[in-house]
């Protein structure tokens, strides 16, 4: 399986690497989609007990690619809708499709998922962060939540905290992210990779062992914030935000 947008390695702990340092590793559908093949190629390998995602150069993920070269000659080769070409309704069915379909599977991914973040976690960034089971972070990296198509942030910080942030509209940093819940642990830059090898390490030893009952215990969880109403709230924010997009909102 050959990637042009990402890395996989597969392994007792598989790792995805976003691979587009150029563009601090922005977000295309090109990207979206490899990242969606290596994740159910790691799912279906016996040998793979946990699954890191992680950015290659400066940053983790800086958002959406919004309209390189690379992205439209994709677009435009897949049937997708292309950046910039006014034709709202096919970007509102294909961004449903990516940005949450997508990132809702990729949450129920039933092997344990790692965030390995660093740099910088804008928006999307954030999206894809959020959707793993656990996320440890750089000592300095800086994450900018806001009004996305995942809208998992209120979630994610609490809805007091969220409404505090993004009427704000501003950066968080690694140990603001940890205070308050999106980031599990914090470690300094040069020991983040190691640490968090170390613990997907661990997690894949259970899985490997008993993947029925480590697998239940995600399901589970997942399942609680279901009852609560996260997917359903989810695929209703979407509808605002496209609300948003097509009133040209975002743009003000």
């Amino acid at each position: 399986m050959e990637f042009e947008q990402i890395v996989y390695e597969p392994g007792k702990v598989a790792r995805i690497v976003f691979n587009r340092p150029k563009y601090l590793n922005a977000q295309s559908y090109q990207l979206l989609a490899e990242f969606d093949q290596a994740l159910a190629a790691a799912v279906k390998d016996p040998q793979c007990g946990a699954i890191v995602l992680s950015g290659a150069g400066r940053a983790f993920c800086a958002g959406h690619d919004l309209g390189t070269e690379e992205e439209i000659r994709y677009c435009t080769e897949h049937g997708l809708s292309v950046p910039h070409d006014g034709n709202l309704p096919k970007k509102v069915a294909d961004m449903h499709v990516w940005f949450v379909q997508k990132t809702l599977e990729w949450r129920n991914c039933p092997k344990p998922t790692v965030a390995l973040v660093h740099g910088y976690c804008i928006y999307a960034g954030w999206m894809l962060a959020a959707a793993m089971d656990v996320v440890f972070a750089a000592e300095d990296t800086l994450f900018l939540p806001g009004l996305v198509e995942y809208f998992s942030v209120p979630w994610d910080l609490s809805p007091r905290k969220a409404k505090e942030i993004l009427l704000e509209h501003r950066f968080i940093t690694a140990a603001e992210a940890l205070a308050y819940g999106f980031v599990n642990r914090t470690y300094p830059a040069d020991r983040l990779e190691e640490e968090t090898l170390a613990y997907a390490g661990r997690v894949a030893d259970n899985y490997l062992s008993a993947p029925a009952w480590t697998g239940t215990i995600k399901a589970a969880i997942n399942h609680m914030e279901d009852a609560m109403g996260f997917s359903a709230e989810i695929e209703a924010a979407y509808t605002s935000f496209c609300l948003m997009y097509g009133l040209g909102a975002h743009t003000a």
